[in-house]
């Protein structure tokens, strides 16, 4: 799955602790997700799209792979 976390974020110009924080969980998800390590719960994606005031499909892509 890609994301657009670290682009989003430097839009609102925003560190990953503060997103962590908005979002209820800690600064090292925000980084493994960002990573591609991680992928977000429905729930988690959600809340981070909600931050971002974007559709969920244009913070997170499926890949052909996923």
């Amino acid at each position: 799955m890609k994301n657009r976390l670290r682009e989003e974020r430097a839009r609102l110009d925003i560190s990953q602790a503060e997103l962590a924080e908005r979002t209820g969980v800690s600064r090292q998800t925000i980084h493994s997700i960002e990573n591609g390590r991680y992928v977000p719960s429905t729930v988690l994606a959600l809340k981070i799209a909600r931050v971002f005031e974007k559709p969920l499909e244009e913070v997170f892509q499926l890949e052909e792979t996923d």
